[in-house]
């Protein structure tokens, strides 16, 4: 059911390109998935306590054909244990410099390159905190979807949404739980955050990642690549894309049940 893209070696110009666009970011986050027949011997490597994290829980909408996924849309809520409900529309990719200006100056708005070895996009956010946890309320259909999104973000959906696509028409899909690990690990000195996304069907990814400032990111994945490797975690095994690997399952639970 994993979807997964082999790691090959960034050309000369992707490395040009991943350039430019962490210039124009806000952040970069580096990521890493670990197969699952590694997962364990990471855990234990790193000093992951299990008992330290927290559950959180997503859910995404979209069609059962995966429509906005195709046109790089990604939009997504999330509640967490202890913390409040929060939502997101994602657009990917993105090149910064070339987003309107209102948009790009927006304190809810932000520009990330997430980068993989062999791989990265650059995405841009508009996220919204949620109060009185409405997320479990939508999810049952007892609340319309669009009320979990605010103005700014309703209208950056309506600008990107193929063939105007109204938010209370998606489906609901997931949701899906995982486990979320902010740590502080021995013998590196950022936070290392580990997430542990379950999937229905028994499978799991294990993602590990640290998040940094634009001008920071080849010395940081630089430092981060040696402390993992230092540490025996296996650097070069097929990266899967955690999101995307829960919109196609549920989607096609959605087809199958219709």
């Amino acid at each position: 059911m994993s979807q997964a893209v082999v790691a090959p070696t960034l050309t000369d110009d992707q490395l040009r390109e991943v350039l430019r666009l962490i210039q124009g970011a806000d952040s970069v986050e580096l990521k890493l998935t670990v197969p699952d027949e590694d997962r364990r011997r990471t855990v234990m490597a790193l000093g992951m306590d299990p008992l330290d994290a927290y559950l959180r829980q997503v859910v995404f909408f979209d069609t059962p054909e995966l429509a906005l996924e195709q046109a790089g849309l990604v939009v997504r809520a999330r509640r967490s244990q202890g913390r409040p409900d929060d939502s997101v529309v994602k657009l990917r990719p993105v090149i910064p410099g070339e987003l309107p200006e209102e948009v790009r100056a927006a304190d809810m708005f932000g520009v990330e390159v997430d980068a993989m070895p062999g791989g990265y996009v650059c995405s841009g956010s508009y996220k919204h905190e949620l109060k009185g946890g409405p997320l479990k309320q939508t999810v049952a259909r007892e609340r319309p979807i669009h009320k979990l999104y605010s103005k700014e973000q309703r209208a950056f959906y309506e600008s990107h949404a193929p063939n105007r696509i109204d938010l209370d028409d998606l489906a609901v899909l997931g949701p899906i739980n995982l486990l979320k690990l902010k740590y502080s690990a021995e013998g590196y000195n950022r936070k290392l955050v580990a997430e542990l996304w379950m999937y229905p069907d028994g499978s799991r990814i294990l993602e590990l990642s640290t998040k940094c400032k634009p001008k920071e990111a080849f010395q940081v994945a630089a430092e981060t690549r040696a402390y993992l490797s230092d540490r025996g975690v296996n650097l070069s095994g097929e990266q899967q894309t955690k999101t995307r690997t829960a919109l196609e399952y549920f989607a096609k639970e959605l087809r199958r049940a219709s």
